[in-house]
This record gives C-alpha cells, sequence and structure tokens, in this order.
C-alpha cells in the first residue's frame, strides 16, 4: 500500500511540474543572418571611398566634405572610456583637394563630426582618424551640440540595448549656389541626414533622422523619419542590403529610450 501511494504522488508531482514550466517558457527566437557591410549605401565607381578603422566614408573632393559617412557601432565600442582627445588633420589617405584647419579658422561653423569622436573611444587610432577632415563638415553649433548630439547619444544607448547598430550619414545641400566658407571653399550643407538599421530576432528595423543646419536643439523624435525618404532627397540607395519593406515605415516604441 505504502508503495503504490509512492508511485502515485511521483506521478502527480511530475506531471505538476511540466504545465508550469511550459508556461514560463520564454519564446525561442532565431537570430537574424546579419550581411558583412550592411552599413554601406550604394555608391559609385567615381566615388573616392576611405576605409578606416572606425568608418567608411566617400570624400567628395567638389564641396570637400564627405557625401556620406557609414559605420557599426556595437554594445562593446559604445561603452569605450579612451579620453578623448583632439587633432584636426587632413586625411592622408584621400587625394587632393581637401579640406584643411585654416579653412574651418574663425569661419564661426562648428568642425561638425559625421561619425562621433565619442563612438571611437575604444580605439586610440580610431579617435584620430575620427578628427580627420573627411570625416567633418561645418555644423552650426546650437545644433552641433543640440539636436545632432542628442541624436548621437540615443545611437549609442541603441547599440547597448540591441548589441550593434548600423549607422550612415551625411550632409545634404539646397541652396543654389551653396555657402563656402575658407580659401578652399568648402560648402555649408543646409542640412544633415542620419539613418540607423538594427537587426533583432524578428527581422530589420530602420529609422532616419532630417535636421536643419541651424539652430536645433529638439530631441530625436521631432527630426524623425522614414529611410525611404532621404533616399529619396539623396537618390542612393542607403541600406541596399536590408529589405525594402523595413525602410518604408517606423515604429517609435522600437527606438525610443
Amino acid at each position: 500500500m505504502n508503495r503504490m501511494f509512492v508511485m502515485m504522488l511521483g506521478l502527480l508531482l511530475l506531471g505538476g511540474c511540466r504545465p508550469r514550466a511550459q508556461e514560463h517558457a520564454e519564446p525561442r527566437r532565431l537570430p537574424v543572418a546579419v550581411p558583412d557591410g550592411l552599413e554601406l549605401p550604394q555608391y559609385g565607381s567615381e566615388e573616392d571611398i576611405v576605409v578606416h578603422t572606425g568608418y567608411t566614408a566617400s570624400y567628395n573632393h567638389s564641396t570637400l566634405c564627405p557625401d556620406w559617412v557609414a559605420w557599426e557601432l556595437t554594445a562593446e565600442e559604445a561603452e569605450g572610456k579612451l579620453e578623448q582627445q583632439r587633432n584636426f588633420s587632413r586625411d592622408p589617405e584621400v587625394r587632393f583637394p581637401k579640406a584643411s584647419r585654416e579653412d574651418y579658422s574663425g569661419c564661426g561653423w562648428d568642425k561638425g563630426h559625421m561619425a562621433p569622436h565619442a563612438d571611437m573611444k575604444w580605439s586610440h587610432k580610431a579617435m584620430a582618424e575620427s578628427d580627420y577632415f573627411t570625416n567633418i563638415c561645418p555644423q552650426d553649433h546650437e545644433m552641433n551640440s543640440g539636436a545632432w548630439r542628442k541624436i548621437e547619444e540615443l545611437c549609442r544607448r541603441l547599440a547597448l540595448r540591441y548589441g550593434s547598430v548600423y549607422i550612415v550619414c551625411g550632409p545634404i545641400y539646397d541652396s543654389d549656389p551653396p555657402r563656402h566658407i575658407g580659401s578652399a571653399c568648402v560648402h555649408v550643407p543646409d542640412r544633415f541626414f542620419k539613418a540607423l538599421a538594427v537587426a533583432d530576432g524578428e527581422g530589420f528595423h530602420t529609422v532616419a533622422f532630417l535636421v536643419e543646419n541651424n539652430r536645433q536643439e529638439g530631441s530625436p523624435r521631432s527630426y524623425a523619419v522614414t529611410v525611404d525618404e532621404v533616399e529619396a532627397l539623396l537618390q542612393r540607395n542607403l541600406f541596399p542590403k536590408v529589405p525594402e519593406e523595413a525602410e518604408n515605415h517606423y515604429e517609435w516604441s522600437f527606438w525610443k529610450q
């Protein structure tokens, strides 16, 4: 009798454990395969492409600014703690003509980083290369330290949250003729774009930002647009390796921090 009771009790206990384990099981998500160079936009053979430690850029020898700068920012890189040191200089890897510090001297515009110096604090070499004028555009100070900085900080938080964020950004020129600074006539952008892509267990997510190059201090959400909208302005595919259906909308709940 006792033996039978113990067997029945054991079966009841085992039976009771199974549904409880199933009830609390996390849904299984398969990782999305991320192709190499996902951050790189479409570009032509005539572009002067330079690959540095922390970013890739297309330098325009007419505007003396990059047409675009692209990089992947990982969670580990976003946590970089190296001390920042500034030393703006000409990029030895691109041909002349190219911008110099003298072009920005006394111009009233910031030397605005496309790939932020703070994104490169994981490597002394990456930080030094981020100060090349290949990565710099004239930016309004209030915009650079306001809206643009907030978007940069958002990108670092996104990298920490999702493990990696793919970024491409650059200038937009609306004025005809364009404004310029310095004896070399460095063009002053009217706007800037920044496009982001993230891959998670559910697929690809994208969002972009358009910011006027003047006093802009708003939150990132106030500048958010679809990647498709920016691509139409630039006539360039910003994420050719991302499915098209992921670029025609964004869900701010995914991006807000």
